[in-house]
């Protein structure tokens, strides 16, 4: 249901598919034709040479099929969003924190945004993660703000780089 990427970050098949949640079927539709053309194993080896291994492109392509299975047909997206929303809250997390609450470092054209954890690591996430899941981040000075376009309240939850623990990261929430 939930895919865990590299980084730890959940994506969901909204996230795959580059669409908002309340998305219509038509913007779902459009969004996967453009993902499994962009995708396609023999369509990525043909017009250019990339770094990707042959399984992370199939695998790729393989995530954007299944996102447009489950979110193509209104029954099983129903089924699927109720999943989601159970499945967010019922996370186990140490606390929720907001931005602000974070510790910022501009680690070259990435900027880093960590928060200790008990067990003396910290929970951390980039810039470069949170424009994978559409916001961009503005910082200035010692201050951070998190853009995106919909604006609607969300969470990202945090693992702890050394221990089990998990943070919630709230986002234009209050909390």
């Amino acid at each position: 249901m939930v895919l865990v990427g590299k980084s730890s970050i959940q994506k969901t098949y909204y996230d795959i598919l580059s669409v908002k949640e309340d998305a219509a079927y038509e913007e779902i539709r459009a969004s996967y034709k453009s993902a499994v053309l962009n995708s396609h194993p023999d369509k990525v080896q043909n017009i250019t040479e990339t770094s990707d291994h042959p399984h992370e492109l199939e695998e790729r392509f393989l995530n954007v099929r299944k996102a447009w299975e489950i979110l193509g047909d209104s029954k099983t997206r129903a089924l699927y969003d109720h999943e989601l929303r159970e499945s967010r809250q019922d996370i186990d997390t140490a606390e929720d924190i907001s931005l602000e609450d974070m510790n910022m470092e501009n680690v070259g054209e990435v900027v880093e945004l960590f928060y200790p954890c008990r067990c003396g690591d910290y929970f951390a996430i980039d810039s470069a993660e949170l424009k994978d899941m559409g916001y961009t981040l503005d910082s200035g000075g010692n201050k951070a703000v998190l853009n995106r376009p919909d604006a609607l309240p969300t969470s990202v939850v945090l693992p702890c780089a050394s221990c089990s623990l998990k943070i919630r990261l709230m986002i234009n929430a209050h909390c």
